[in-house]
């Protein structure tokens, strides 16, 4: 009792005074919401979703991103959460690929492929010692930068009202998106503390009351939405298809290399300590594994989540407790289906238009990685290459028109899985000093 009395939002465990925790709190839970409810509506329009399972695809989203969050934080075995001051939420880096498999399959088989994803993460977390070597900055580099152009597409159509609505490409549409753009960008360069980590959600907060007078808000959902219920077990069901297991597998082993930087950011900046090896080891197992029950309660895949990193290293604040409440926020939000249902509401002129900087700052993300290694001709070739045949082929599908469908799912629909094999092998093959 003592020990909890004297705890400061400074220190990694005990319970802080309610006052100071509740701000911070808060503040971690506005800069994540949006991205993490996002990739849910942009599936949930893919696949052109019913009203109620779209809200419980989002609720599943939220849940899971409290779930996966509270279990690093307090870790439930030795062996499983790197117990580092960490939120984890559903990631955008998963976004191409399982928008190919939606449009060739179904979510079911999204989730499928989610479950063994997770099997791989934790492989990775097991061996991640041996396998982190073929993963340099170079290579997850190049692989984010892939993620970030690839997405570009989505964040223009729905800018332009989504794919398939009959106010496609109409001037109201573009007029909501583009003064949502215009408020995220004033906000995120010249706010400051908590103006500029919302920028976003003012953006979209914004934009949502423009969309109101031009009639693109429809709040039907939510008056039929009930006040408090939990996600359900295999409601959308799980389908295993090898070429969708084997792409999303393959962003499973990059997102579970790529937390080990997110992990090194934390403790690093906020601890002045290099993580241990049993934290990133426990760490990626329980990323997996948290992955694994997402996937049977209809969450979509989680990662660990870097601006949240961010605050973490620039306050200081590492107390898990505080943290702990942001995940405790963000679950009682998963069980309220009202809330839920309001998100749904959200335009998707809106949503393009607060989502495009968050894309372009993917792509720019993977840049900086890139060029943190030497721009000699080796390195430029792997880049240029994976990002090329990536893209080129993945905008270019009538050139595998005569391909078996697995072929498609894999290295057609996503520049993703292809970049990625690509910088890898080059990376592995073509001689130099920092092979």
């Amino acid at each position: 009792m003592m020990r909890n009395q004297q705890s400061t939002v400074f220190e990694l465990d005990g319970i802080p005074c309610f006052k100071d925790v509740f701000p911070l709190a808060v503040q971690h839970v506005v800069a994540m919401i949006v991205g993490c409810v996002t990739p849910a509506l942009i599936i949930a329009s893919t696949v052109r979703l019913s009203q109620p399972d779209s809200i419980l695809l989002v609720q599943g989203s939220l849940v899971i991103a409290a779930v996966s969050t509270l279990m690093q934080l307090f870790p439930p075995f030795s062996w499983l959460g790197s117990g580092l001051p960490v939120i984890l939420g559903v990631s955008f880096a998963y976004l191409p690929s399982m928008q190919a498999i939606a449009e060739g399959y179904d979510l079911a088989t999204i989730f499928g492929a989610e479950l063994m994803g997770g099997c791989v993460a934790v492989i990775v977390g097991i061996f991640v010692k041996k396998l982190r070597i073929l993963f340099p900055p170079l290579i997850t580099g190049t692989v984010v930068f892939t993620i970030g152009l690839s997405l570009y597409p989505t964040a223009i159509n729905y800018m332009a009202g989504g794919v398939g609505s009959p106010l496609y490409g109409d001037w109201r549409n573009w007029l909501v998106s583009i003064v949502t753009l215009v408020v995220v960008t004033v906000f995120n360069h010249n706010g400051k503390g908590i103006w500029k980590l919302a920028s976003i959600l003012i953006g979209i907060m914004v934009g949502y009351l423009l969309a109101l007078p031009f009639g693109l808000v429809n709040f039907s959902a939510v008056g039929k939405a009930g006040l408090f219920s939990f996600p359900q077990l295999f409601h959308f069901g799980i389908t295993f298809e090898i070429s969708s297991c084997f792409a999303l597998g393959i962003l499973f082993a990059i997102n579970a290399v790529q937390a080990i930087g997110d992990f090194t950011a934390t403790t690093v900046g906020a601890m002045n300590r290099q993580p241990s090896d049993k934290e990133l080891r426990s760490g990626i197992i329980c990323y997996g594994v948290a992955n694994m029950l997402g996937a049977c309660f209809g969450g979509l895949p989680t990662a660990t989540y870097s601006q949240n990193v961010g605050i973490v290293t620039t306050t200081k604040v590492i107390n898990r407790f505080t943290l702990g409440m942001s995940a405790f926020i963000l679950l009682l939000a998963g069980f309220v289906p009202k809330f839920s249902a309001l998100l749904t509401t959200i335009p998707q002129c809106v949503l393009g238009g607060a989502t495009v900087t968050v894309f372009a700052s993917i792509a720019m993300t993977g840049m900086k990685l890139v060029v943190s290694q030497p721009m000699n001709y080796r390195n430029t070739s792997i880049v240029g290459l994976a990002a090329a045949l990536g893209m080129g082929i993945s905008q270019s599908s009538s050139a595998v028109a005569l391909f078996p469908d697995w072929f498609k799912i894999i290295f057609a629909k996503s520049p993703v899985v292809i970049a990625t094999l690509v910088a890898v092998t080059l990376q592995v093959l073509l001689p130099g000093k920092d092979t």
